[in-house]
Order: C-alpha cells, then sequence, then structure tokens
C-alpha cells in the first residue's frame, strides 16, 4: 500500500486531501501541530497515522522524517496567510511567518523526504499553493510574496529532478471557503473573514481541492500534471467574483 505524507493534515484541505487519497488506497500520514486535530482526523481514516510537526522547524522535521519510513506521495499543504495591511503598513513578523510556513516548510519537508520519493516507484510531491503564487493583489503583499516563492520552489525542483521518476505537482486553489483560513488572517474576527465570502454563490471547499489532488496523484506515473488552476465558477479572476445567485438551472433572466 503506498504511503502519503500530508502536512496541515488537521484541518481543511490536508484533512479532507487525507480522506481522499486513503478512500484511493493510500496509507496515510496526516502531519501537523495540532495533536488533537490530527487525532480526530485519523479516527476517520482506516490505518490512518499521525505526526505532531512544526514544519518551520528543520530539527524536528528530520527526527519526525527518520522514524516514517517508505513514503511515495508527499501533498506540501501546510500554510496560510497573517493579515492583509498594505506593503506600507505591513508588519515584518506576518511577512516572516508567512514565508516561514508556506515556503521553508515546503522545502524543509521536501528536503528531508526526496530520498524516500526517489525510492519510490510512485514519487510524487503535490505543493498546494495559491493563484496568489502568480497573481497579486492589494493587502496581500506578504501572502502573495510567499506564495509565489511557493511556485518558484516547485517550478525549480521539477527542473532539477528531471531524470527521475518523481513528479512534481503544483495545485493552485482560488477561493476556498475553509474553516480558519480568512479567520487566521484576519486574527480571529470572524465578522469580517465571512466577508470575504458574502454573497459568493458556491465558493470552493476543502473537499473540491481534495479532488484535484486525488486526481493529480491516481494518474499513471508517466503523467505529470504540472500546474492545475482551480477556482469557483464565481471567481473569474482574482479581482472579479460575482456575489449574486448563479443560474445553476438556465439562463439568467
Amino acid at each position: 500500500m503506498p504511503v502519503a505524507l500530508v502536512t496541515g493534515g488537521g484541518s481543511g484541505i490536508g484533512a479532507a486531501t487525507a480522506a481522499a487519497l486513503a478512500r484511493d488506497g493510500h496509507e496515510v500520514v496526516l502531519a501537523g501541530r495540532r495533536a488533537d486535530r490530527l487525532e480526530q482526523v485519523a479516527a476517520g481514516l482506516p490505518g490512518a497515522r499521525t505526526l505532531v510537526l512544526d514544519v518551520t522547524d528543520a530539527d524536528a522535521v528530520t527526527r519526525a522524517v527518520a522514524e516514517l519510513g517508505d513514503v511515495d506521495v508527499l501533498v506540501n499543504n501546510a500554510g496560510g496567510a497573517f493579515g492583509m495591511d498594505t506593503v506600507e503598513h505591513g508588519r515584518a513578523e506576518d511577512w516572516r511567518a508567512m514565508f516561514e510556513v508556506n515556503t521553508i516548510g515546503a522545502l524543509l519537508v521536501t528536503q528531508a523526504l526526496l530520498p524516500a520519493l526517489r525510492r519510490s516507484p510512485h514519487g510524487t510531491i503535490v505543493n498546494i499553493t495559491s493563484t496568489a503564487g502568480f497573481i497579486t493583489y492589494e493587502g496581500g503583499g506578504g501572502y502573495t510574496a510567499a506564495k509565489h516563492a511557493e511556485t518558484a520552489l516547485t517550478e525549480t525542483l521539477r527542473l532539477e529532478l528531471s531524470g527521475s521518476q518523481v513528479r512534481v505537482v503544483e495545485v493552485c486553489p482560488g477561493m476556498v471557503r475553509t474553516d480558519e483560513f480568512s479567520t487566521t488572517r484576519f486574527r480571529g474576527d470572524e465578522e469580517r473573514a465571512a466577508k470575504v465570502y458574502e454573497g459568493v454563490d458556491r465558493p470552493l471547499v476543502a473537499e473540491d481541492v481534495a479532488e484535484c489532488v486525488a486526481f493529480c496523484v491516481r494518474l499513471p506515473q508517466h503523467v505529470n500534471i504540472d500546474r492545475l488552476v482551480v477556482k469557483p465558477v464565481a471567481q473569474a479572476a482574482q479581482h472579479k467574483v460575482w456575489r449574486e445567485p448563479l443560474p445553476w438551472d438556465g439562463e439568467r433572466g
């Protein structure tokens, strides 16, 4: 049974991705900082293991990976946004934190697992980045900088692994409504977080992104989806979101 490690596996896209991969026959390892959330997710997935891990701690990553054994699929999902200040008023500590969790975390876990992934006939790395990895917007300077860096990491890694059987996939979600992303970004302000999705008819949910990851992983090993961009129908572009009901059953009058 192939083994899949999913970082940020205790909630949101990570938890949904773990469930999708488990359904497809993977033994799933859920990695994250909150043991209680990991155990809660693992309880619903037969054979799932948990790994309490801060992906930004290089020593902790090295120690944890040494205990894992074989791994066939790595999903670098851990990440997040902190604040939505302009560049002029941005907090350097927020920028550092976003770069650490989104980019450095993916770097450290990838480095630690590459020997195992090279040994596997199914070696696959999926980096869950964002449309923010190639598009900027006001108030998103720190987050888009971190995600641009993660996209650059992904593209560079694919070039450097040329000649191996390891696939490097980037899944780039647009607007996804999860329990924590916007609430964390706005420092617990649930009212402000809710306004991000106000009026949007069917934003993506975590399970939608998880299906995209599972699709990329289940393809034959010689097939590499370099970049899969996924947005809700209501989001035509990063800056253009339709905030009224959509005519799912026919033309709008």
